[in-house]
């Protein structure tokens, strides 16, 4: 039996385990390591599993996630969110949809301190739902905004997940984390307009409107922002200007984000404790699955699945935009049943080699590496929000104990259609994931 035979049937033998409930990285461990000995026997995997794990968690920049996951743990209780909403309403909350629309922007303000798509929703909700709820608006545009508007944690910098697809395409964080802004800033505009469509479309699902704010009390909460545009500033704007490595920024942004839960007593009565052991929770579940995706790339290595895919793609003849679309539509079918990270994990090491070896706009491997990251991202934001298995709704629907799921997955539709037309724009035109990187200099 050929290697890649060999390949496949573990990989049925992975989705049956994914099928049954089984833990990701075990799963991906378990199968990597029966096939690695199936194909070179036990003595191989045994020199294989001597170095790997070492090898795996002594990379440097892998240090950036727990770090990352504790900043947000310290934003979500150091009031950032509330500031940051408070503000957005002062400006835009007397317009129709405008609390809505101000939600979603303090979601993408939040998320650029977090780097997490579940803390932001899981944060957003409690601070903005109840304002929604207060002024009238209609479950379903409430809940659906916060459930799309917490999809910007995962892209808008720093993202974990771009981390994680950093290191496994051996690409440059600061370039991905760079090239994610105008991907993260469409995102932003294409929400609030499907609320301003939605709202002058059906007046009523869009609730009562305030009075507009004086500009004394606009500039007030704007002030009061200016911790979360300082922490963004020292951590994005150290990583651009080469003052800090992301490490070095994230470790900044720790401080900073830490010392502010401080001062406004988010840390009182062991909340500290409470964030440490989220992060380590966390951290772990994730060097879990790094660990087990490890062992299943390297029995694909030798099972040259990645390899013979590749060949037989392009052997194919297909237009190379006929392939991409194809694995577009496989990212939102898994979407659907996957999270994000194991997503990334399981279909980059296959996906991406058949994307460098076409041509897409005369672009460079590093090019087509970073776009494509970009990309996939936006797409697997999707399965956020995504029946059966979309995350944002289910933490909103746990939170908002009065608004059933059906009423949160109707909301989202509309959203839907926004991030199709925003993964048609980036598959067009590259230059929106690739031009602040060129413009810089990178």
């Amino acid at each position: 039996m050929t290697g890649t035979m060999i390949g496949i049937i573990m990989m049925l033998v992975l989705m049956g385990m994914l099928v049954i409930r089984i833990h990701i990285g075990i799963a991906m461990f378990i199968v990597g390591a029966v096939g690695y000995i199936w194909i070179s026997g036990w003595f191989p995997l045994i020199s294989f599993l001597k170095s790997m794990p070492y090898s795996r968690f002594s990379i440097y920049d892998l240090s950036v996630i727990p770090l990352f996951l504790l900043m947000g743990q310290f934003a979500t209780h150091g009031g950032l969110s509330k500031a940051l909403f408070r503000a957005g309403n002062a400006f835009i909350g007397h317009w129709r949809g405008g609390t809505a629309m101000a939600g979603v922007a303090s979601c993408a303000g939040f998320g650029a301190i977090s780097g997490s798509s579940l803390a932001t929703a899981a944060t957003m909700t409690q601070v903005v739902l109840p304002e929604l709820q207060r002024k009238k608006y209609k479950d379903s545009l409430a809940a659906g905004s916060l459930a799309a508007g917490g999809t910007l944690g995962m892209l808008i910098p720093p993202s974990v997940p771009l981390v994680i697809y950093a290191i496994l395409a051996e690409q440059n964080i600061a370039k991905l984390f760079m090239a994610a802004f105008v991907p993260g800033l469409i995102a932003v505009v294409s929400y609030m307009l499907v609320i301003g469509i939605i709202t002058r479309v059906d007046p009523a699902s869009g609730g009562e409107l305030d009075a507009p704010h004086s500009w004394s009390e606009r500039i007030y909460t704007l002030i009061n922002t200016w911790p979360v545009l300082l922490i963004f500033a020292a951590v994005i704007g150290g990583i651009y200007s080469g003052i800090f490595t992301p490490t070095e920024a994230a470790s900044i942004g720790v401080m900073a984000t830490g010392f502010m839960a401080w001062k406004t007593g988010g840390l009182k009565n062991g909340v500290w404790l409470d964030c440490l052991t989220g992060t380590a929770t966390a951290t772990g579940m994730m060097f879990l699955i790094l660990l087990g995706a490890d062992m299943l790339n390297a029995f694909m290595a030798i099972s040259q699945i990645p390899a013979n895919f590749a060949s037989w793609i392009q052997g194919l003849g297909l237009n190379p935009f006929v392939v991409l679309f194809a694995l577009i539509v496989i990212y939102i079918l898994l979407g659907c049943v996957m999270d994000s990270l194991s997503m990334i994990l399981l279909t980059v090491p296959i996906f991406l080699p058949v994307v460098l070896g076409m041509d897409f706009f005369d672009l460079n491997m590093e090019q087509k590496a970073i776009w494509f990251g970009i990309l996939a991202l936006v797409v697997m934001e999707i399965g956020l929000i995504t029946p059966p298995i979309g995350m944002n709704v289910y933490i909103i629907a746990n939170m908002a104990k009065t608004i059933p799921m059906a009423t949160i997955f109707r909301g989202v539709w509309p959203f839907l259609i926004a991030d199709v037309m925003r993964i048609v724009l980036l598959v067009a035109f590259p230059v929106l994931s690739l031009g602040l990187i060129s413009w810089l200099g990178g």
